[in-house]
């Protein structure tokens, strides 16, 4: 049987808690082997839409198919088309690394035969063949973030997805981290969903990238793509004096695509900034105009974020709070309790399709 083209397909996604809005019509697919990024703040929904993909949660309005099955009605089939690795970690450290795993696969009703040739497979494949028989309380950070992937890929699973997989990792780990999940995507051909609240992970690590804000997606497309629609480059200078005659020769120049008077001087927006730094300075001096500063400023994910909503994601997570607590108040707690980490992993691992 052919696989499904899109891996996931989401439409019209909705999800309530009590008065409480977290998703509101949702409406995406990602592609078969894409690496693909949900981007947003705490409170966003990124956590929510996870749950229901995952069959933790159900939704209130819309669809959503996991490698072709429905989330509602083929729970178990989503299960196994699936693996998952939560923010928490839930590994053992008093077991070692291929210990781990092997509970993990007995969890999912894997045959004896079938683990033990599956489980060297993922040590070779997320590098920890050296250290499988060491106690995982003695690997280092990364190396547990991998070990918690590799649990996810144990059943080969169609679609894995991974939730803020470097929060807490100092700087050169979440980097290694990063180039991983590259290789992991390119060499194993599964579909990666990451969430994360960080820009420059997002930027580094996904094909495409939905930006979520107060539950809803407000783009979607490559970073690429999204970084161009701030129009390109802004040259800052700081100025003293001359500013206007300045604006009457910025408007003759056909690769000003706009400017702006800032406080100290003016903003000017235009492709491939670093290649006009002298022609802007000498327009300066011809206008005499004394330049105090110049500031080359890159577009960013961050700067699209703030394009599309008015706020950074730091003032959206600090407005967010308050929101969040009525998500995990406000839930019918006989069916739609947001799961905690280490609870979520053990409903993964009992998938109802597994005999």
């Amino acid at each position: 049987m052919s696989q499904p083209t899109n891996a996931i397909a989401v439409e019209g996604l909705t999800k309530r808690f009590g008065e409480t809005t977290a998703i509101e019509d949702l409406s995406f697919t990602v592609e078969g082997g894409e690496l693909f990024g949900l981007l947003g703040p705490n409170g966003a929904g990124k956590s929510t839409l996870i749950n229901i993909l995952c069959t933790l949660l159900g939704p209130t309005e819309g669809t959503a198919r996991v490698n072709g099955h429905d989330v509602t009605s083929e729970t178990g089939a989503v299960r196994d088309s699936l693996g998952i690795v939560f923010q928490e970690p839930a590994i053992d450290e008093e077991l070692t690394g291929a210990e781990n795993l092997a509970f993990h696969a007995r969890m999912y009703g894997t045959r004896k035969a079938e683990r033990e040739q599956r489980i060297p497979e993922v040590l070779d494949l997320v590098e920890l063949a050296e250290v499988a028989d060491d106690p995982v309380e003695s690997y280092s950070g990364g190396m547990q973030r991998r070990l918690e992937i590799g649990r996810g890929l144990m059943h080969e699973p169609e679609v894995l997805f991974l939730d803020e997989p470097t929060t807490g990792l100092d700087a050169r780990t979440r980097r290694d981290t990063w180039e991983y999940i590259e290789r992991l995507n390119e060499e194993s051909g599964v579909s990666i969903v990451i969430t994360t609240h960080y820009m420059d992970e997002a930027d580094f690590l996904c094909e495409r990238v939905a930006v979520m804000d107060q539950g809803e997606v407000v783009a979607i497309d490559s970073p690429a793509e999204l970084k161009a629609s701030l129009g390109g480059d802004v040259l800052a200078l700081g100025l003293t004096d001359g500013r206007e005659e300045l604006f009457e020769r910025l408007e003759a120049q056909p690769w000003v695509r706009e400017y702006t008077a800032t406080e100290d001087g003016v903003a000017v927006t235009m492709a491939q900034g670093e290649q006009r730094v002298a022609d802007l300075v000498r327009l300066a001096d011809d206008a005499g105009a004394t330049i105090e500063s110049v500031d080359l400023q890159k577009p960013s994910l961050a700067k699209v974020f703030l394009s599309l909503t008015g706020s950074t994601i730091t003032e959206r997570e600090a407005g967010d709070r308050e929101e969040d607590h009525a998500e995990a108040t406000d839930s019918d707690p006989a069916t739609d309790r947001p799961t905690e980490a280490a609870g979520a992993t053990e409903a993964t691992e009992a998938p109802e399709a597994v005999e």
